[in-house]
């Protein structure tokens, strides 16, 4: 069976990049920034919304823009985007 990705924990920090662990214990350093311009994206732009809707649902990396844990209604990135990302280092504040 091939290995399906789960993300456990997001953190987001105030540069647009979110810290990102995964149940195996990888981690990953998601970076935003790229995407802020683009439509679906552009609902971020604001450090606020950013920080304060960053969540884990659907096993991965999501913004919960309207506050309803609606699944349909989020912002997410696909879990294996994510994993294929390079490992990094945790950044304990």
């Amino acid at each position: 069976m091939d290995y399906f990705p789960e993300v456990v924990q997001v953190i987001p920090h105030e540069d647009y990049t979110v810290d990102v662990y995964f149940q195996d214990g990888k981690i990953v350093l998601y970076d935003m920034k790229p995407n802020l311009e683009k439509n679906l994206f552009c609902r971020l732009k604001t450090i606020q919304t950013f920080m304060e809707s960053c969540t884990v649902m659907n096993d991965t990396l999501a913004w919960d823009i309207d506050g309803t844990r609606d699944a349909c209604k989020c912002i997410d990135i696909d879990p294996e985007t994510l994993y294929s990302l390079p490992v990094t280092d945790e950044r304990i504040a």
